[in-house]
C-alpha cells in the first residue's frame, strides 16, 4: 500500500488558541516561557497543558506520568476552542503514552495543527495512521532552535499562518547524494524512532510511494548503521520514491557515506542536509503532503500549501 495524501488542517490566524503540551521529556521552564512569549508575539492565545512542566517521580527523563501526558494531548485535540497543538520538546516518552490515547474520539474531532519533531516522530506516525491528518515536523516551543534562532522561528510562523509562501523547501547546505527527481507524499522524521516504531500498532506499514524525511541526533555511526539496516531489512523502505536527509547534529562523521552504503541500492534520488531536524537551525516540513524532490537542485517542492 502506497503512502497517501492526508487531510490538511486549517492554518492559524491571529487570536487562535494554541495548546502547548509535553508528550515526551521534561522541558526547561525558562525555555518554555521564552517560546510561549514568541507565540504570543504572533498574536496567538497560548494555553499550557495541565501537566506540561511535570517530571516523573522515578524516571526523570519523562515529563510526568504516561497517563497525564496522554490526557493533556487528548484534551487539547478534543477541545473545540483549540486550533493548534505544539509540543514543548522531544526527548523520550511518546512510545509509552501513544496507546493510551482514545483514537476513536480523536478521529471524530475536526483536524487541527499538530507540530513537533524528534521523539514526536512516533506521534507523527500515529496521527497519519490513525487520524489521517497532516502534521508538521518543526522546531518545538521549549527548544533552542525556536527560542534562539529567529530564522527557524520565522520558517515555522510562515508555515503556520501563510503556508502558500512555504512551498519550496531547501537550505544553503543542501547536497546531492543521488541525483534525480521523485514524486511522493512526505513521511518520516527521526530515524531511530522510525526503526523503533516498526511493528507497533500505530506505525505505518511502510514508506512505499513516499518521500522519506530522515534525520537524527548524537548517534554513533554503528548505531545509525543498525537503524538504517533495520529499515531496509524489515522491508519498510520497499518502494520508497526518494529520501530527503535533514541534520545529523552531534552524530559521528560519515553519515552520508553510510546512507549511500545502506540506501544506495534502493536506486532513488537522495538529497542531504535539507535543513530540518536537531541542528541549531531548522526549517519546518509537513508530513503527509504530496511533493516533488529534486535531488540535483536540493529542493523539496510541495504540490499545495500544507495547511488550508
Amino acid at each position: 500500500m502506497s503512502v497517501s495524501e492526508l487531510t490538511r488542517p486549517p492554518r492559524l490566524r491571529p487570536g487562535d488558541r494554541v495548546a502547548v503540551v509535553s508528550p515526551s521529556g521534561p522541558v526547561s521552564k525558562d525555555r518554555l516561557d521564552a517560546g510561549c512569549a514568541i507565540l504570543r508575539g504572533w498574536g496567538l492565545d497560548v494555553v499550557l497543558g495541565k501537566h506540561v512542566t511535570d517530571v516523573h517521580d522515578r524516571f526523570g527523563y519523562l515529563a510526568g506520568d504516561d497517563a497525564d501526558r496522554a490526557a493533556d494531548l487528548q484534551a487539547a485535540w478534543l477541545d473545540p476552542d483549540v486550533q493548534g497543538i505544539l509540543c514543548a520538546r522531544g526527548g523520550y516518552g511518546a512510545h509509552r503514552m501513544v496507546d493510551l490515547l482514545d483514537w476513536t474520539a480523536m478521529r471524530a474531532a475536526p483536524p487541527k495543527v499538530f507540530g513537533g519533531f524528534s521523539d514526536v516522530t512516533a506521534l507523527h506516525e500515529a496521527f497519519a495512521n490513525r487520524l489521517g491528518v497532516v502534521t508538521l515536523h518543526c522546531p518545538m516551543v521549549g527548544t533552542l532552535p525556536f527560542v534562539n534562532d529567529e530564522w527557524s522561528e520565522r520558517r515555522l510562523h510562515e508555515m503556520l499562518v501563510a503556508p502558500e509562501r512555504a512551498l519550496v523547501l531547501t537550505s544553503p547546505s543542501a547536497e546531492t547524494l543521488v541525483p534525480g527527481v521523485a514524486r511522493g507524499v512526505t513521511l518520516g522524521g527521526c530515524a531511530s524512532l522510525l526503526a523503533a516504531e516498526i511493528g507497533s500498532p500505530t506505525a505505518r506499514p511502510g514508506a512505499a510511494g513516499g518521500i522519506l524525511l530522515l534525520e537524527d541526533f548524537d548517534e554513533d555511526l554503528y548505531r545509525l548503521d543498525r537503524i538504517f539496516t533495520q529499515l531496509v531489512r524489515s522491508g519498510w523502505l520497499d518502494g520508497v520514491a526518494g529520501i530527503a536527509l535533514g541534520s545529523w547534529h552531534g552524530c559521528e562523521p560519515g553519515v552520508h557515506d553510510l546512507v549511500l552504503d545502506r540506501f544506495g541500492g534502493l536506486a532513488v534520488p537522495i538529497v542531504g542536509e535539507l535543513g530540518f531536524g536537531h541542528g541549531p537551525r531548522s526549517i519546518t516540513v509537513p508530513v503527509g503532503v504530496a511533493a516533488t524532490l529534486d535531488a540535483g537542485a536540493g529542493t523539496l517542492t510541495l504540490d499545495r500549501p500544507a495547511l488550508r
